[in-house]
Formats: C-alpha cells, structure tokens, sequence
C-alpha cells in the first residue's frame, strides 16, 4: 500500500497555487495550545533528567499511570519505527484500514504483517496492532476488549494517539505488561512542530527503548512545553468541549454537500462522497486541503476548522 500522508500542502501549493491555505488534512487541533515565553535554559541548556522526570510525572497524571511507566520521545513516530526492532520478529495483525505507518515499518523490521478488519481475527498473533480510536473511520474499542486481546497475542500495540479527548478509551491505566501504547502530543495540543510523543509500556520495555534512542532526543522547549500544557487542564477541557460541538456542526455541513458522515474523532471527520477526489479538487480550488485514501475512492477526512474565518470560508464553499 502507498504510504500516503496527510500535511502534503506543497503538492496542494504546487498543483491549485499559493495563498491563504487552510490545512485541514492532518487531524491536528486547530486551536493550539498558547505557548507562552518559555524559559532561557528551554533553549541554551542541553535537556536536564530533571526536566524529563518533570514531563514525566505530568503527563502520568495525564495518562492515569505509574510515571516509571512513561517514556517521552521525539515525536509518536519514533516509537513506530523503534518497536518492530526491539520486539522479537514474528506474525503481525495490523487492524484495517488504518494508519499505514504501522505496518510499512513491521514489514521494513522483517515481519511477516496480516491484515485485520476487527480485533476477533488477531487470535494467536506475535504482535497485534490497534489504533483506538482509529484513524481514519474512528472505530473504538473499550479497554476492557483490549486487555481481553492482549491475553490472546504475545505483544499488543495500541496507538492512542487521538484519544486525549476520550480517557475513557484509554488502556494506559491498566494496561497489562505485554502491552505498549503510543501517544501523540502534537494533535490534541496543536503543536505538531515541538515533535513530542510518549511510550507507555512497562519498565523493562521502557529501559530497552531508553537504550536505543539518543541522548537528548527530546529537546529542552519539548521537555518544558509538554509540562506546561499538560498541566493545563482548563484548556484541555475547554478544547474537548469544541471539538465535540465543532465535529457535529462540521457533519452537519457537510451533509449539504451530500456527504454522509462514516465516523471519526474528535479532531477530524470521515465523509463518504459520491467522488473523493472531485470532493478534493473542490475544496482545494478555494484553498482548503483535505485527506483521501488511495484504497477508496469515496473516503475524504476533514479535521475541524478552528476559527470563525475558517469556518465562513467551508460554509461558502458547500452552501
């Protein structure tokens, strides 16, 4: 399968023009967490232990875990890529469509990859492979399904990395010990630049990942970025209230355009269309870019427009 991602505006600058482009493809928040002055070390001082057990310790709390279960990382890509190569090579259940980096990177690993439509045929798997809530159709699974499956696999990765809005998805706080689970800092808090993401496994596997990444992957502004707006759970409240009003006003237009809602998150919605890339073209021509999938050629998802200004120039192009 291609390994398509959403953030391509260049190829939507190169192909429809320059100007006033609103991403809306990647499913990253709108509106950003505000990142405040930060501190003169963040920038000049190589990062500090101190400052990562800090970061650390919030984001367990955030999580609802043991922080000596919690593994901050340059970006939720870095474990996709590490762990193929530090679990034992074996048969891999890759849930559905979902996001394709999962299986690209077992397969680069030398994995034998299976896909799976649905959690009940990754029975007896080495390692089986969940995104919950999914990316791009929105499929969940309650913790307690999850656990039940971890029973049944050697290891079980599941990428939470739009669960912030859902604590009630996440497996992080019980999560046996075979199980590892990703998260994004970059898309519920809109600050994809700062590369920041988090491995939440149990000790040992968190010392084995520790031993084969760099020192200082995760930079002095990550370390204390992520602390504060962690910490900041007004904000974090406020945006999940948003998202979730926001997502029902987005599907509600797009069902002028004759789009029928097939699921979702809260940062980004799934359309069936009669033609995705037409859909495309139409919302590219007044600078609006949006994702479609090479294996359907109905599927667009939007992420969630952010601004009023934003949200006008949707309503001009469907109504």
């Amino acid at each position: 399968m291609q390994r398509d991602h959403g953030g391509d505006i260049d190829r939507a600058r190169a192909i429809f023009g320059a100007g006033d482009w609103i991403d809306l493809s990647t499913g990253i928040n709108r509106r950003p967490w505000p990142v405040p002055v930060l501190t003169p070390e963040a920038w000049t001082a190589l990062p500090t232990r101190a400052a990562e057990e800090k970061l650390q310790q919030v984001a367990a709390t955030w999580f609802g875990c043991d922080p000596a279960r919690v593994l901050p990382m340059a970006g939720a890509s870095v474990p996709i890529q590490l762990l193929p190569q530090i679990l034992p090579t074996g048969r891999a259940a890759v849930l559905t469509p979902s996001y394709n980096e999962h299986a690209a990177s077992l397969r680069a690993a030398g994995w034998q990859v299976g896909d799976a439509a649905g959690i009940d045929q990754m029975a007896g798997a080495d390692l089986a492979v969940v995104v919950n809530p999914n990316n791009p159709d929105g499929r969940e699974w309650q913790p307690q399904a999850l656990a039940d499956l971890a029973r049944q696999v050697g290891h079980l990765i599941v990428d939470e990395s739009f669960a912030d809005p859902r604590p009630d998805l996440s497996l992080a706080p019980t999560a046996p010990d075979n199980v590892l689970i990703l998260r994004s800092f970059g898309k519920f808090w809109g600050l994809a630049g700062v590369r920041l993401g988090f491995l939440i496994a149990a000790p040992d596997l968190i010392a084995r990942c520790r031993a084969a990444i760099p020192p200082w992957s995760v930079s002095g502004t990550a370390l204390e970025i992520g602390t504060r707006a962690m910490a900041d759970l007004d904000w974090a409240d406020a945006a999940t209230v948003y998202h979730a009003e926001a997502g029902l006003r987005l599907d509600r237009l797009a069902s002028l355009a004759g789009w029928h809602p097939v699921g979702g998150t809260h940062l980004f919605r799934l359309y069936d269309t009669p033609d995705a890339k037409a859909a495309q073209d139409q919302l590219a021509a007044a600078h609006v870019w949006s994702r479609i999938f090479p294996y359907s050629d109905r599927w667009v998802r939007l992420g969630v427009p952010g601004t009023r200004a934003e949200w006008d120039r949707m309503e001009q192009i469907i109504c």
